[in-house]
């Protein structure tokens, strides 16, 4: 058994606009800065075993704070694992919805029906980013049994995590919160994961609200 504290990475500039960031490599805002200054204090009092973040530059600027404040944690450095990295959305990555609406028309109205064996050119499915994102996190928590191991992320990679444990099909538009900073706690044994907390920003409460991307609600507009 290991319990694993998921952490979607903090704000981002292209996060407020709404852009599909996918893979490319952006760093924090000012207010991603300031999240995961708050989310290193809300977790310096935890018992914490290992910290593990993609290697994208925006989560480990959010998972810096965490470690200065443990660092026993992988000799005061965050492990680097690329298979913890956002879907590749191919061609689409970095784009605006409005823009892709005007140069990917035939493309959107396929991403909108939310099938998870539908992949952007270049990029990859659902499908495919699933298996990618449970074969990463079931094998830390294979290397890291019987420990608590923080987990800084992406919102995509958290959404797979959220509809396995609850049995949830691939396909169809996200059903879960998934703050920027926020706190995700589950814990895996076997092949079972069991969610324990989700979506927890209490650390955030005062600061501005955050921008959502409603995948529910992008689908029925465009219907």
């Amino acid at each position: 058994m290991t319990e694993l504290i998921l952490i979607r990475h903090g704000e981002t500039d292209w996060n407020r606009e709404l852009r599909f960031q996918g893979q490319v490599d952006v760093p924090l805002n000012a207010v991603g800065h300031e999240q995961a200054r708050r989310l290193g204090l809300r977790l310096a009092t935890e018992t914490l075993h290992e910290l593990v973040c993609s290697d994208l530059t925006r989560t480990q600027q959010t998972a810096l704070p965490i470690r200065e404040n443990h660092l026993q944690l992988s000799q005061g450095r965050a492990a680097l694992d690329a298979a913890l990295r956002e879907q590749n959305f191919g061609v689409i990555d970095g784009m605006r919805v409005d823009d892709i609406k005007a140069q990917h028309a035939d493309a959107w109205a396929q991403w909108i029906r939310f099938d998870a064996d539908y992949a952007f050119t270049g990029g990859e499915s659902t499908r495919q980013f699933h298996a990618r994102v449970l074969a990463a996190v079931r094998a830390l928590a294979q290397q890291h049994a019987h420990k608590t191991l923080v987990v800084v992320t992406h919102g995509g990679v958290l959404d797979m995590i959220y509809r396995t444990a609850l049995a949830l099909p691939l396909s169809g538009p996200r059903q879960s919160d998934i703050p920027n900073a926020g706190l995700n706690r589950v814990r895996i044994q076997g092949e079972a994961i069991e969610i324990l907390d989700w979506a927890d920003a209490r650390h955030l409460a005062d600061m501005p609200a955050q921008p959502v991307y409603d995948q529910s609600r992008v689908a029925a507009a465009d219907v």
